[in-house]
């Protein structure tokens, strides 16, 4: 690959990932002021951002921290929201064919919903290449983290978050990345059945325990038409 392949290549990576640097911005924000809130430095704060990179299990482990905070509950919660990453591995690892051995580690290293996703949608009308995903990842790995940042610094200057709706950011950019995998009636399925589990659990079982519930009843119902299929006529 030309060193000219290789800097468009990843610039129509940026491209296609800007919208969602822009729209993951606000999260990243209220991520770094919320930790602030809870005692973090503004150096553990970036560190955590930096190091832990997934939001949900991040956002998780605020809700649950004390002084001095459990690391095992903390742990557990980070798994049971990260488990999902699993599977997206697995489906991503498909798609890197051209990658060498050594840079694949830190393609999934830097793995998130908006980049698999966009990343996906790539590999089913061309082949992924590292210089693409790499325009996908680098760019909103700085940007998660410079607005953890930017919120650890400054979130306390503006006040109540929720006034200015950026609460609502975070499952926002997850309704977009949603519309962009829709299928019709059996990802309504899918989706109907995460979400009926998930706040079943929530409302009754206390702890994290709702996200995992979730994600099994949604592969249950992905897999239930898959399994009818095969069976014998």
């Amino acid at each position: 690959m030309t060193e000219h392949t290789f800097r468009r290549q990843a610039i129509d990576g940026l491209r296609a990932i800007l919208p969602l640097i822009v729209a993951a911005a606000p999260i990243g924000f209220v991520f770094g002021a919320v930790a602030t809130g809870n005692g973090l430095s503004p150096l553990e704060t970036v560190l955590m951002s930096a190091l832990v990179f997934a939001g949900g299990s991040q956002f998780v482990a605020m809700d649950l921290w004390t002084h001095p905070a459990s690391w095992t509950a903390l742990g557990f919660a980070a798994l049971l929201v990260n488990l999902r990453h699993m599977l997206m591995g697995a489906s991503l690892e498909r798609s890197l064919g051209l990658f060498r051995p050594w840079q694949k580690l830190p393609t999934l290293f830097v793995m998130a919903d908006e980049n698999w996703a966009l990343a996906e949608a790539r590999a089913r009308t061309t082949m992924l290449t590292p210089a693409y995903y790499l325009g996908l990842a680098l760019p909103f790995y700085l940007g998660w983290v410079a607005s953890s940042l930017a919120g650890a610094l400054f979130g306390a200057l503006i006040g109540d978050i929720a006034v200015y709706g950026l609460d609502f950011a975070f499952p926002a950019v997850f309704i977009v990345l949603l519309t962009g995998f829709w299928k019709g009636r059996e990802t309504g399925l899918v989706l109907a059945a995460s979400g009926l589990a998930a706040l079943t659990v929530h409302a009754l079982v206390p702890g994290a325990w709702y996200i995992a519930a979730g994600a099994l009843a949604g592969l249950g119902a992905a897999f239930l038409p898959l399994a009818q299929k095969e069976q014998p006529t």
